[in-house]
């Protein structure tokens, strides 16, 4: 193999999305939603996305997003609040969005249950205590498709896995079937 090709090779393979990052089965076909950073300006991913493989197994299920105290949290998506207040001892925001919910943590509610929010409105604001970037203040958000099917909500901003495209500049040629 000559050495440009091998180089090629080992890069696409090391930035290949592995199995966890498959659409999951619920959203197969569907568009993904455009929506607005919950922290403005576009914070720092200080904790990507790491779903885990079971439900009760260990994994990071949404992104840690750098912010200060204080600081407006916004909501992702247009939807209706179904959840403002504590929760596991630091405030909970959740907006639901019909077949998807964002969750937003450790915010202070300025929303109560039933608001309908749209993109870019005003939840609460960011708090200290409970964050899981302590002593810094971050932002957890995240994605939940049903029940427990976690979601990498960067994918909600343009961010996510990446999709390599060959050298030659579009996709390559189908070989004829075989009989």
């Amino acid at each position: 193999m000559p050495p440009l090709a091998a180089l090629v090779l080992a890069v696409a393979l090391s930035l290949a999305p592995g199995p966890r990052t498959a659409p999951p089965p619920g959203l197969l076909g569907a568009t993904v939603p455009v929506g607005v950073w919950p922290l403005q300006p576009r914070p720092e991913v200080v904790a990507p996305f790491d779903p885990p493989d079971s439900p009760y197994g260990p994994g990071h299920r949404g992104v840690d997003l750098l912010g200060a105290p204080g600081q407006a949290v916004h909501a992702a998506l247009p939807g209706t609040v179904t959840y403002a207040g504590r929760l596991a001892g630091r405030g909970v925001v959740v907006v639901d969005h019909g077949a998807t919910r964002t969750t937003y943590q450790p915010v202070v509610a300025s929303v109560s249950v039933g608001a309908t929010v749209t993109a870019g409105a005003v939840l609460g604001t960011l708090e200290l205590p409970g964050s899981h970037c302590f002593p810094r203040a971050c932002l957890h958000w995240g994605w939940i498709l049903g029940a427990q099917t976690y979601l990498d909500p960067l994918l909600l901003v343009g961010l996510g896995p990446v999709r390599l495209l060959p050298l030659w500049g579009g996709e390559p040629a189908r070989a004829p079937p075989t009989r």
